[in-house]
């Protein structure tokens, strides 16, 4: 079944072209992301507003200091080896769209479509949304000392954050990757200077809560539920790690930098959480920690006196830049939706000048300013957070399955298989504890997944759509390509790893803006 082409073809093979009949050239989405954007990528998008805010989620469940920092270590080798897994899928399948390409190529195209459903629906609006919410509670306290800011200027300041920054992702590849690079250099000097304070307590004797026998020294009875808990609070503190993979066609040399960016941010971002909580029991006793709302700012108060302002700025910072690299990976994943079929075909579309996925941004930034409307972010949040995390296992479960299928496959990077297998066993584990203590939670959401069933059938597997339908659907889009100046990409040597008949059909499904389908519509050189 070619669910996506087949069905893209069919709607938008009688559209115009709307923007490129100046020039007989090809655009294409610009490599410009190099090893240090690549990296600035992954730990950007890893480090959040949690370390600074609220890394208690770990130590509250871990029931002392010592085991806490152990569950950041191991959590932080399992998100390696996910990491490594994801490396040699990104080079054998090296499109944009990260873990949604790899389960449509590998299980099939509802499955595919199931993974970009739940994200478009959910996952990523209510991610951004909530990081920008965070960005402008963070900006505006510091101008209501003795109350909280209002939610409505909260929300207008968060709002204000999204258009800033879909306008730069928008502008230019080049300046976003600058904003986050920016932004991630802000976020990690000023957990360096978390982790210097932290080195210079220790050196002055206080490490009270670092020694062997306080460590391990429980403030509440140990549960091995309770442990699971913390590992799988962990493992969603890590959790951005795969985000590079979203943008494997605008990587310069991905077949370097991709596994190289991995192995430079996974074990830095692993140090950088270990160490900076090694640095807040230098300063404060576990249940100082656990009763801080923000554990950085406290952490501040007690050791930079007037100097305390910039541990609000740093979180502050940290999530300006989270937000931008959320958009950023994010629209990518909406673009490689609609290039496969399963999304409106005007999101696969990029401007003709500046290259960039300028309808995919701009329905990533709408979703997400819809759901700052919403007062129920924070609980759709909480139940779909369970399917993300169950697709990481599919994904690296289809490693194994592409490795029995098509063992002769050309793989610039192969890992042992004992790999993904020791990233399964762990992830089965904290799978089958969600489902066992939270079976509601990971109900609902296996039930807002499934609502992606009838729309996939009706809106992608289906073919013979009226034809009023198609001429709508035809109309919108020649509307929206002439209100963005944009056109399809040219297809990358590196885009698609099906057939050869496949391959010829996804050519003519690239160029609906011919009347015949053909090769015929125009655009320009990037």
């Amino acid at each position: 079944m070619t669910d996506g082409p087949r069905q893209r073809s069919s709607t938008a093979g009688s559209a115009k072209d709307a923007a490129g009949e100046e020039s007989g050239g090809k655009v294409a989405l610009k490599k410009e992301i190099g090893l240090v954007s690549a990296c600035g990528i992954i730990v950007g998008n890893i480090i959040g507003s949690g370390i600074f805010v609220s890394p208690k989620g770990v130590m509250e469940n871990a029931s002392s200091v010592g085991v806490a920092l152990f569950v950041w270590i191991i959590t932080g080798i399992i998100t390696a080896i996910g990491a490594l897994c994801y490396a040699e899928l990104g080079v054998t399948i090296p499109k944009s769209g990260g873990d949604y390409s790899y389960v449509k190529d590998i299980f099939g195209g509802l499955a595919g479509f199931l993974r970009l459903w739940i994200a478009v629906l959910v996952i990523y609006p209510t991610n951004q949304a909530v990081i920008a919410l965070t960005f402008s509670n963070y900006v505006l306290q510091p101008l209501f000392p003795t109350c909280f800011p209002p939610e409505s200027g909260l929300r207008l300041l968060a709002a204000v954050c999204l258009l800033l920054l879909t306008w730069v992702n928008c502008s230019s590849v080049r300046w976003a990757t600058r904003v986050q690079d920016i932004f991630t250099a802000g976020k990690l000097l000023a957990l360096a200077l978390i982790i210097i304070m932290g080195i210079v307590q220790i050196c002055k004797g206080d490490y009270y809560w670092l020694e062997p026998a306080n460590a391990f020294e429980p403030f509440q009875d140990y549960d091995v539920g309770l442990i699971a808990l913390a590992f799988l609070q962990g493992s969603f503190a890590y959790g951005g790690w795969n985000f590079l993979n979203y943008v494997t066609e605008e990587l310069v040399d991905p077949y370097v930098n991709l596994p190289r960016a991995i192995f430079i941010s996974i074990p830095l971002v692993t140090f950088v959480y270990v160490f900076a909580n090694i640095a807040y029991v230098t300063a404060m006793s576990p249940q100082e920690l656990l009763a801080s709302n923000a554990v950085a700012v406290t952490f501040g108060e007690k050791l930079l006196g007037v100097m305390a302002w910039i541990m609000p700025i740093s979180v502050a910072l940290s999530t300006f830049g989270g937000v931008n690299g959320s958009l950023f990976t994010s629209s990518r994943l909406f673009f490689a939706g609609a290039r496969e079929g399963h999304l409106p075909s005007l999101l696969a579309m990029i401007h003709v000048t500046r290259c960039t996925p300028i309808p995919a941004l701009l329905f990533t930034c709408l979703s997400t300013l819809l759901m700052l409307c919403t007062s129920d972010m924070y609980t759709l949040i909480n139940y779909v957070g369970f399917i993300n995390y169950l697709f990481y296992g599919v994904t690296v479960a289809g490693q194994i399955v592409l490795r029995i299928k098509q063992p002769n496959m050309h793989r610039p990077i192969k890992i042992s298989l004992i790999w993904p297998v020791i990233y399964l066993i762990f992830w089965a584990f904290l799978l089958i504890f969600s489902l066992y203590s939270e079976p509601v939670v990971c109900g609902i959401g296996l039930a807002i997944m499934l609502t992606g069933v009838p729309v996939y059938f009706l809106g992608v597997y289906w073919d013979n759509k009226p034809q009023c339908f198609d001429a709508f659907i035809n109309k919108m889009t020649y509307v929206g390509q002439r209100f963005c100046v944009v056109v399809y990409p040219a297809e990358s040597n590196g885009g698609s790893s099906g057939s050869g008949e496949e391959g010829e059909e996804m050519k003519e499904a690239r160029s609906p803006l011919s009347k015949d389908g053909g090769d015929n519509h125009k655009s320009v050189d990037c």
